[in-house]
């Protein structure tokens, strides 16, 4: 059994210094971390815990926005009335996710880093997996890929990012606050996650010995006509096969602003400005929702085991946008 240092960060400054080490992880929650590392896909030798460093709090910003402390649980997240009234689609999509008991202790930022279910990295025994071997090849583009990346791939890798706050938060152009060696730095979260290209083991744009601070969010526009679809296996505890984040800015029947992210089909959330602005000063009807899915899954490539996602996204779409344009 190899031995794992454990160190209790006692500030935002030695959680950064601690972490310089080499082979060293932050953790959070451990939700994910601790499943990484049992399997034997994540060999940190230290970890540095971030709990007890203030980065739990949930506060107002000036403007009229909200920060979320990277170590805020999710269920504390989805449940706060301030995002409860102000960013009803976040607190869907976090209630969506795992199990209570696992939402008791998974934190914002652990969620945003939350890496592929995908077997073929999940399970060592698979030799081939990029993501966790870079240059052994993706075992899932020719073997078992129900569910699979339609979007965004590329021949090194076909994983999808799992979360669900990720969709939320890419819908609702949320900004990763991040701390590290060399300061600290404001992401959007467009370009916080990447797509696989040639280097898929590159979940996010982080650097070395980085740590997510906060999350913030815009001030709300969309709070009363949101809506989070996730289609799935089972009605809990389940990843989604497609998950669609609709959340529109709405006067009279007419969309004003719209915006559509989609989870499950890529290896980060899925946006497509062009498909939202189509949307923009128009009444909101199906066939309207349609030619925005159309726009949204341009390009999307099915495998042998998830060429239905394609239409299942299509369908999804349409039901968020108009669930969404009817809520009152």
């Amino acid at each position: 059994m190899r031995s794992i240092d454990f160190e209790q960060a006692a500030d935002l400054a030695g959680a950064i210094r601690l972490a310089q080490q080499p082979d060293t992880t932050f953790i959070g929650g451990g939700t994910n971390l601790i499943d990484l590392m049992k399997g034997d896909v994540e060999q940190p030798v230290r970890l540095v815990d971030i709990n007890h460093i203030g980065l739990d709090q949930i506060t107002p910003l000036p403007g009229g926005g909200l920060r979320i402390g990277a170590a805020a649980r999710n269920s504390d997240t989805a449940n706060h009335p301030l995002v409860r009234t102000r960013y009803p689609l976040l607190s869907e999509a976090l209630l969506s996710g795992a199990s209570p008991q696992l939402r008791n202790m998974a934190t914002v930022g652990g969620n945003l880093l939350q890496r592929t279910r995908c077997p073929y990295f999940m399970d060592t025994a698979f030799a081939m997996c990029n993501k966790r071997a870079p240059g052994s090849g993706c075992g899932a583009r020719e073997g078992y890929n129900r569910m699979h990346a339609i979007l965004g791939i590329s021949d090194a890798c076909i994983a999808v990012n799992p979360s669900d706050m990720n969709v939320a938060l890419a819908a609702l152009d949320a900004v990763v606050q991040v701390s590290g060696p060399q300061g600290a730095r404001s992401i959007p979260i467009a370009d916080f996650h990447r797509l696989p290209g040639s280097t898929p083991q590159r979940d996010t744009v982080l650097l070395p010995a980085e740590l997510i601070t906060s999350v913030d969010l815009p001030p709300p526009l969309f709070a009363r006509h949101a809506r989070y679809v996730k289609v799935r296996d089972r009605s809990s505890y389940a990843f989604a096969l497609v998950s669609v984040a609709a959340a529109l800015d709405m006067s009279g029947g007419v969309v004003r602003q719209a915006r559509i992210a989609l989870g499950g089909v890529a290896h980060k959330p899925w946006r497509v400005p062009a498909a939202e602005r189509m949307l923009a000063g128009q009444p909101l009807d199906d066939a309207r929702s349609a030619r925005a899915a159309v726009l949204l899954l341009e390009g999307a490539q099915g495998f042998k085991d998830n060429r239905f996602k394609i239409k299942l996204a299509q369908r999804a779409i349409v039901c968020a946008l108009r669930e969404a344009g009817e809520k009152a």
